[in-house]
């Protein structure tokens, strides 16, 4: 009997000695899930700029790099650009449903998903270069925090500044311009079709092919699309158009994404966005411009177009209704689309004055 006993008390030793094991192993896996949960937050980022464009090689690269370093690799963020993992138009979408954690895009190539955030983009208001209008656009959307972005959290946001018309033929006025068919995009299009043009919608990575094969005769766009997507090699006339164009652009993550980074590293990556947004982002395309006119203009040979000021004026008489429906369909959707055109030329009167 008691070496029935002790053979008892020690199948039971045995049994708790194996229950403490599994306890200790399931006590360092749970700690092993939550390290890993709280640790690396790894970062598809998806845009459509060339591997080669600024944007990709100024500020996305360096700007990433940075936040891995200050983070200590506990946030990393790698790169798809050229629309390898999501097109231009379905990024901002693309990051809400998490198919890419991160996107760089325009938010024109998604008309009416953004129906507040168009006054930054309406004709009319005059931006000196692209550090006034990416500085009123940046500045003007976090006052306004419109419900339209509050489903992702925003980077930065920062502009082209004005643009102008490049074209497989000359436009000296509003007949030349009658009918052509142009590349265009959001209130750019709405914006062409009231001067009497036919605008045709596609992103920037197809107007080249679109240009050289005559499907569309022209562009509007900075002028940095000369160079940076070789346009200058397919069109041959440059309209200087300053008063029609401004295009935003986003840098922008995932909700979910964003709030599964620590409190600590997401206040560290918010001062490297000011940063990289005031010294890189904000003067991005001024940078550009003014390479890529020379480019155009010096190498090849590229006919620059000034309107005189009499047709300026024509085509601005044109363009003013835009703003007045903008503000119309706004108001009809409960929206405050009067509010943010107000801020918009406020902001533009600023910054035209403070940023050279």
């Amino acid at each position: 009997m008691l070496k029935n006993i002790c053979r008892k008390q020690g199948t039971v030793r045995v049994v708790y000695g194996v229950l403490a094991i599994m306890l200790v192993l399931m006590m360092i896996t749970s700690g092993c899930s939550k390290n890993t949960a709280q640790g690396t937050v790894d970062i598809r980022l998806a845009h459509f700029f060339p591997a080669t464009h600024p944007a990709e090689v100024e500020l996305i690269q360096p700007w990433a790099q940075a936040i891995a370093e200050a983070t200590e690799g506990r946030v990393t963020i790698t790169s798809y650009p050229g629309g390898t993992l999501l097109p231009a138009d379905a990024i901002y979408d693309g990051v809400v449903t998490k198919i890419a954690e991160m996107g760089l895009s325009c938010f024109s190539y998604t008309r009416g998903r953004f129906p507040v955030l168009e006054a930054f983009e309406l004709p009319g208001v005059t931006y000196s270069n692209s550090k006034v209008a990416s500085k009123v656009a940046w500045d003007g959307i976090q006052e306004l925090n419109s419900a339209e972005v509050q489903d992702t959290k925003l980077m930065m946001v920062f502009a082209t500044g004005p643009g102008d018309l490049y074209t497989k033929e000359p436009v000296r006025n509003l007949n030349d311009l009658k009918g052509l068919t142009i590349r265009a995009t959001g209130l750019s299009a709405k914006t062409l079709q009231a001067l009497g043009a036919s605008p045709v919608a596609m992103p920037q990575s197809e107007a080249y092919e679109a240009l050289s094969k005559g499907v569309v005769k022209g562009n509007l766009g900075p002028i940095e699309v000369l160079q940076g997507w070789n346009q200058a090699e397919v069109t041959e006339y440059i309209t200087q158009t300053p008063f029609l164009y401004n295009t935003l652009f986003f840098i922008t993550v995932n909700k979910d994404v964003w709030n599964s980074i620590t409190p600590q590293d997401q206040e560290t990556i918010l001062g490297i966005n000011e940063r990289f947004f005031s010294e890189v982002a904000m003067g991005l395309w001024d940078k550009q411009n003014e390479s890529a006119f020379s480019y155009a203009v010096l190498e090849k040979g590229m006919e620059v177009i000034e309107l005189p000021e009499e047709e300026v004026e024509l085509w601005i008489e044109l363009i003013e209704p835009i703003q007045n429906e903008f503000i119309s369909n706004t108001e009809k959707a409960g929206l405050p689309g009067a509010e943010a055109l107000a801020l918009v030329n406020s902001l533009a009167d600023k910054y035209n004055r403070d940023l050279k």
